[in-house]
């Protein structure tokens, strides 16, 4: 694979009609890669379809629930998650664990 940048699992693009999506995963068996579009839309690529789309490597998206298909409304408040909130309490707060 000789590309201006090589695919690598884990990392996030950009393709050139501005679609980000994440490398979740490569087959060096028959030269194929599976992405996952912000949008959780999967798709498996040739490498030469790697090639002709030019990717460009982008920083991971703030909000993960994109590809999650997760509304907002069905996370807990932020609150619940800050860095100075006891992570014992905020485990209890989940389904299924005892209080």
């Amino acid at each position: 694979m000789n590309f201006e940048y090589a695919p690598k699992v884990g990392d996030w693009y950009k393709n050139t009609v501005g679609d980000a999506f994440e490398v979740i995963a490569q087959d060096d068996d028959d030269d194929t890669l599976e992405l996952q579009y912000y949008d959780g839309t999967l798709e498996e690529l040739d490498t030469e379809s790697w090639e002709s789309m030019r990717p460009v490597p982008i920083e991971p998206p703030e909000d993960w629930r994109g590809s999650m298909d997760i509304a907002p409304e069905d996370t807990h408040t932020p609150e619940i998650w800050s860095e100075t909130e006891d992570w014992m309490r905020a485990l209890e707060r989940l389904d299924g664990f005892p209080p």
